[in-house]
């Protein structure tokens, strides 16, 4: 058994011990017991570009990965909520801000990570880090700090040479 560090080691069907076999193109998870096959799909995530008065709204972050770098207001899309939801209440749940979605940026994929980028605009809220925020602040591109994660790094990139 060669299976990636945090894959599952029992199956979740039968409890037989879980192996790796070639199915659909490439070695997976695999139980010879009953058959299940166990696909480890990504994670998908919400970051949330707020721009005003020729600002970015930022947060520095309190854990790893990335502890004490800036990225975009962001987290991950739970089951059964739309991504725009989400990027709502991440952007709630670290600043304090309420913002309405205005449109899909992009998606990208970013540590193994399916990350749908929103732009949004504030409608409330007072600023405050909260949730998993260190700190919370609006920046301009002269004053940007270290950024973590590359779907920050692009877009802060594509903000600056508008």
């Amino acid at each position: 058994m060669n299976l990636n560090p945090g894959s599952i080691r029992f199956c979740p069907l039968c409890g037989a011990p879980i192996d790796q076999a070639l199915k659909f193109g490439k070695m997976r998870p695999y139980c010879d017991q009953c058959h299940y096959i166990h696909f480890e799909d990504p994670k998908v995530a919400v970051a949330v570009f707020v721009e005003d008065q020729g600002k970015i709204l930022l947060v520095k972050r309190a854990n790893d990965p990335e502890k004490g770098k800036w990225a975009l207001p962001a987290g991950y899309v739970d089951r059964g909520e739309a991504p725009a939801t989400a990027a709502i209440r991440e952007t709630e749940e670290e600043t304090g801000l309420i913002v309405t979605i205005s449109h899909l940026i992009d998606v990208l994929f970013d540590s193994g990570n399916i990350v749908i980028l929103y732009g949004a605009a504030v409608q409330g809220g007072a600023l405050c880090a909260r949730d998993d925020a260190e700190d919370a602040c609006w920046f301009t591109a002269a004053e940007l700090p270290p950024l973590a994660f590359r779907s920050t790094q692009i877009l802060v990139e594509r903000w600056q040479q508008r």
